[in-house]
């Protein structure tokens, strides 16, 4: 008798902290899915004056922080299970190379395929390079290290223990990365944001090092606005 309510209490704790696990894990697909989806920069109107600026990256930094801390504190797992595992010498040269032929590719579109479909984001991009060169080193840090974190390392990560499927994982994480460049850039962007997120998917789902996507991710970014 006591050993059957053993068993029994057994099977009911492990399944409470399966399901446990899983709503923890909808709670922060929802932040991590959510957040960078929210208008921030018009909020914040980061273009309005450096001190505006310096408040977006607040804004961002601390929520890039938060996840991280969630995943220790809350789910009480190591950032290894985010992507962050030891980086070797052929995985910064993997990343270097990677991001070498995003940025070919996005130069291809921008200078290739929008012209011939009457698409520019001129005015964008010159608002960008005409913030303070500080500023601009910065945000290519953050957008590399924020956009990585939330959306390679955690959701896909995340999302693969939910369905099971790195196939479905890959396809739902690079869309919405793909699609919340809209706001900010508008709907040209979705052939330079789908791009760039199909590689840099294809890139995480090959070496599973959060590092080796950041250094891809820096290198696109830094070339394309701080060169």
């Amino acid at each position: 008798m006591k050993s059957n309510f053993q068993k029994s209490f057994c099977v009911w704790f492990l399944e409470k902290m399966k399901r446990s696990n899983t709503t923890w894990i909808i709670i922060g697909l929802l932040i991590t899915f959510g957040f960078p989806g929210l208008p921030i920069s018009r909020w914040e109107n980061e273009f309005a004056s450096l001190w505006h600026l310096i408040g977006y990256e607040i804004i961002w930094w601390t929520v890039i922080i938060l996840v991280l801390l969630y995943v220790r504190l809350i789910e009480k797992r190591p950032l290894g299970s985010i992507g962050f595992i030891s980086l070797r010498a052929k995985d910064i040269f993997i990343g270097i190379i990677t991001g070498i032929i995003i940025f070919v590719g996005l130069g291809v579109i921008y200078y290739g395929l929008f012209p011939a479909l009457n698409l520019n984001e001129d005015d964008q991009v010159n608002q960008l390079i005409a913030t303070p060169f500080l500023w601009r080193f910065f945000s290519v840090i953050r957008a590399a290290v924020g956009e990585e974190v939330l959306f390679r390392g955690y959701a896909f990560e995340r999302l693969q223990e939910l369905t099971g499927s790195k196939f479905i994982s890959a396809v739902v994480s690079c869309t919405i990365f793909t699609l919340e460049h809209v706001s900010p850039w508008g709907w040209s962007h979705l052939l330079l944001a789908g791009f760039g997120g199909l590689i840099l998917t294809v890139l995480y789902l090959w070496r599973r090092n959060l590092w080796v996507n950041i250094i891809a991710h820096l290198i696109v970014d830094g070339a394309a606005v701080l060169a």
